[in-house]
């Protein structure tokens, strides 16, 4: 199997993984960002809910390989000289998902932590869950503008497509700025942060299946 169809499943899979990570979230009553729950009744969540919570967590390292494998994978298309000129917008695009997955893994980590809180660490922890994962949304801003800006500078990524990845990573960008005025309280961009992160998982699938094509590079 040549690289660029690996990458494009590996882009695949980790939509998926993503997608049903977030299913047990939700089965297991775990507050959204839109949704305002109070210290109590987080800590109830985490109380009843560990197993599932675990398992949610325990998808994500898989998830982070598969990322940076998609990531590698456009990468490489976008950054073949051209003209005799390397485009750095690729580069950026790369150091945004390397850095969401650096910056989710802390995101896990105080997931993880609110199961083994006393009474007295939930409120400081559950914060600082919530400030982690408002500005990790700046990362997957910053890997949809450079990969999508490299995509139209090379021609080599429709503009319906690039035009996507800049609406979402402008919501994304958004909700992130906005994300210091909804550590005690909803983000007032929530769900344009959901639609941003839904849009950046279109984007996605969409680069994956012609990753999966195989023709970025002519291999057979």
């Amino acid at each position: 199997m040549s690289f660029p169809r690996l990458a494009g499943l590996a882009g695949i899979g980790f939509v998926v993984i993503l997608i049903l990570a977030n299913l047990i979230l939700t089965a297991a009553g775990f507050p959204t960002p839109s949704q305002a729950v109070s210290v109590e009744e987080v800590a109830a969540v985490f109380t009843a809910e560990s197993g599932r919570l675990r398992l949610a967590s325990a998808l994500l390292p898989t998830a982070w390989l598969l990322a940076t494998v998609f990531a590698t994978g456009v990468a490489v298309h976008l950054g073949r000289p051209r003209e005799g000129r390397i485009d750095p917008w690729w580069i950026v695009g790369l150091a945004g998902v390397l850095m969401q997955s650096v910056v989710f893994t802390s995101v896990e980590a105080t997931r993880l932590a609110l199961m083994s809180a006393g009474p007295d660490g939930v409120a400081g922890i559950w914060a600082l869950h919530n400030a982690l994962f408002g500005f990790n949304q700046v990362f997957l801003a910053t890997a949809l503008i450079g990969f999508s800006m490299a995509g139209v500078r090379a021609a080599a990524v429709a503009r319906w497509h690039a035009a996507i990845g800049f609406l979402a990573a402008a919501l994304l960008f958004a909700t992130a700025t906005t994300s210091p005025y909804g550590i005690g309280d909803v983000n007032p961009l929530a769900l344009a942060g959901l639609a941003g992160w839904l849009l950046w998982l279109l984007w996605i699938l969409v680069f994956s299946a012609r990753l999966i094509r195989d023709r970025v590079h002519g291999d057979h």
